[in-house]
């Protein structure tokens, strides 16, 4: 891996209270020196009294900047909430440059990481069917391919990247979903019938305001529009946010939780044809939904124990 190349990528970094994971992080993004940085900032929470001192120790961390690089700060008075703040983030930089690597602040990059991003970035900037490109893989080396990545229907967001192009399809109403679910538009995405009630559930919890995310509506966003994901043949982010302090992260007993980090070689090897992994995205379905079936018996024992 060539050290020395430059990330003129833009990079943008979503911060909130936690110091201890967002120095981790930041250390991670000043070791790649992108040319452009934007610092996205929720504010502090009016019934949490240490919120206020923890957001301006977490923001004084991103000033530190000890490179050649132009800053935009976007620093919220008020909290708006994760997801809220995820959107109203990248909306405003969306509205000064067309890409965008993004990491929130537990997030922990390697160096190849950026460099990943960027190549595909260019590569696909105009195929519209790539909607956006992962840093994640979590299939513990079951899969094995020849290339560096492969075309998936997941978006894993623990460190990712997309264009303006994409993100304009991002719906968080899901207008639409009372007409989608019922049709076989979930079946026909995700080849398998478990999987397909499985999120058909999540998106109703998702429209009906149960769940509060960003992610399962940028899930839904790309499904409809038959996107695809790149995901890298190894993983290169891990997420070390999980704890009580996180936001949907709350168990550092996680089977992703602090997944190791790997190096991705470079030049990269890249995919003949741009058609999804089937095969893949079977694995993933299969081991997410074996996790998932173990946390819905723990939460419903947890449920009847506090009854």
């Amino acid at each position: 891996m060539i050290k020395n190349t430059k990330i003129t990528t833009p990079v943008t970094f979503f911060i909130f209270n936690r110091p201890e994971t967002t120095k981790k992080v930041f250390e991670e993004i000043r070791k790649a020196e992108p040319e452009k940085l934007f610092v996205v900032a929720d504010g502090p929470r009016t019934n949490a009294k240490e919120d206020e001192s923890l957001c301006k120790q977490t923001r004084e961390i991103t000033e530190n900047i000890d490179w050649d690089c132009e800053v935009v700060r976007d620093y919220a008075k008020e909290n708006f909430g994760l997801r809220k703040r995820i959107i109203t983030g990248l909306s405003r930089v969306f509205e000064q440059v067309d890409e965008t690597i993004i990491l929130e602040d537990d997030c922990l990059p390697n160096y190849s990481f950026f460099l990943f991003c960027q190549e595909l970035l260019s590569k696909y900037k105009n195929e519209n069917r790539i909607m956006m490109i992962s840093g994640n893989n979590f299939l513990f080396n079951k899969l094995k391919i020849k290339e560096s990545y492969y075309f998936t229907v997941f978006n894993h967001i623990w460190g990712w990247a997309t264009w303006k192009r994409a993100w304009q399809f991002y719906d968080d109403e899901m207008k639409d979903w009372n007409e989608m679910k019922e049709t076989d538009f979930l079946f026909n995405v995700l080849q398998d019938e478990d999987s397909a009630k499985y999120f058909r559930t999540i998106f109703q919890e998702v429209y009906e305001g149960k769940i509060n995310s960003w992610g399962y509506r940028w899930l839904y966003s790309m499904w409809k529009r038959g996107g695809l994901s790149i995901a890298p043949q190894k993983n290169l982010v891990t997420n070390i946010g999980f704890g009580s302090g996180a936001t949907n992260t709350k168990s550092r007993k996680h089977i992703i939780s602090n997944l190791p980090r790997e190096e991705m070689e470079f030049p990269l090897t890249h995919p003949v044809k741009i058609e999804r992994n089937l095969d893949a995205d079977l694995l993933e379905t299969k081991a997410l939904h074996r996790f998932r079936g173990r946390e819905w018996i723990i939460r419903t024992i947890k449920k009847i124990l506090r009854m």
